[in-house]
């Protein structure tokens, strides 16, 4: 077995470890407003990850075993580390595609991953911030409900509206944190045509600014995250020290930018093979039971099926063989008409009539 490559920060093993202190500093044309500064000024990354998230997405039985990344995997995530570039991962639906971002939180000791859903509809502030000002309006009618001040009365304190005001994914993970946050933004290609030019110069600055603080002047104001912490802000602006390391999946249903491609590492990943399905299947399901070798057959006879039917039709799920998997072990392997349910409905193609 050949050693892995010096450079490599992320190993795909699955076993936690601090191999991110030995990434090297950022390239000059990748350095952030606040890289520099001292670790004392920097946000400390949540110790534990969010553990139900990791155990839904890379199974409760040896966690890294859900995600075995390939050679190639592990060559472009590191080098989406070093270049602090977001790999944009394109694929077929229910491949493990978002995987990969919790196997790289969880074994670089990252913190929670922190995910942000797209739609036709998201824009990109609603991954920045959101600000509740009907709920300030509310409140500051409550607290003054007569008439307006008169000429001479003494001028009001400054609003106080961070309590009013939470940060995105995005806007979290572009916080001055001492470890990158992971950062997985979800089936892009559902977005609007205009959206991923629209983070192109957040990814490329790595900071924004909030308008309703800025209004505010140099004023330090306390705001959520989306880790449910706070944090200070000052004059409304974020900037980051580590760029985060951001996965974007996509199914293949549009074409991007080129001034957006260029800006990604990109990696096109393939439906995993029977080892790797093997892996997951352990990870989620656990060691076969008292009826070892039983299952194991049925298992490795399940994925057979799984696979021949991925050749034919080309679109079928990883999580539709964990549930005919789980549905065999629970009695449907026992008899004819059970196993055609299986095979039938529980792995019908999802391209199939």
């Amino acid at each position: 077995m050949t050693s892995k490559p010096h450079w490599w920060v992320y190993e795909g093993t699955g076993t936690p470890h601090d191999g991110i202190e030995r990434l090297p500093a950022a390239p000059p044309w990748r350095a952030f407003r606040h890289g520099g500064a001292q670790p004392a000024r920097l946000l400390d990354t949540p110790d534990a990850p969010d553990d139900d998230a990791v155990q839904r997405h890379l199974g409760r039985a040896g966690q890294g075993a859900a995600y075995q990344a390939g050679e190639r995997e592990k060559h472009l995530v590191n080098l989406a580390l070093h270049l602090r570039r977001p790999l944009l991962l394109t694929g077929k639906p229910g491949t493990g595609k978002s995987t990969l971002a919790y196997a790289v939180a969880h074994e670089l000791n990252l913190g929670p991953v922190l995910r942000w859903p797209i739609t036709s509809r998201t824009t990109l502030k609603d991954g920045l911030y959101e600000y509740d000002a009907v709920g300030r309006l509310y409140d500051a009618g409550l607290r003054n409900p007569g008439p307006l001040a008169r000429r001479g009365d003494e001028a009001p304190e400054p609003p106080d509206i961070g309590k009013y005001l939470w940060l995105g994914p995005l806007g979290t993970a572009l916080l001055p944190w001492k470890r990158p946050r992971v950062l997985l933004i979800d089936e892009i290609d559902k977005s609007d045509m205009d959206f991923p030019n629209d983070l192109l110069n957040v990814f490329e600055e790595g900071e924004y600014v909030i308008p309703e603080l800025a209004r505010l002047g140099k004023r330090e104001q306390t705001v959520r995250t989306a880790d449910r912490t706070e944090v200070t802000v000052k004059g409304g602006e974020l900037a980051c020290a580590q760029f985060p390391f951001v996965v974007l999946t996509s199914n293949e249903e549009r074409e991007f930018p080129m001034a957006f491609l260029r800006r990604c590492i990109r990696l096109e990943t393939a439906a995993p093979d029977r080892e790797r399905l093997t892996g997951m299947v352990a990870a989620h399901l656990g060691a076969p039971g008292a009826n070892g070798s039983g299952t194991a057959r049925m298992r490795a006879e399940l994925i057979g099926q799984f696979l021949a039917k991925q050749r034919e039709s080309g679109v079928l799920a990883n999580d539709q063989l964990l549930n005919a998997l789980l549905m065999a072990e629970r009695g449907l392997w026992d008899d004819d008409t059970g196993r055609a349910l299986l095979g039938e409905d529980l792995l019908r193609p999802l391209d199939g009539d």
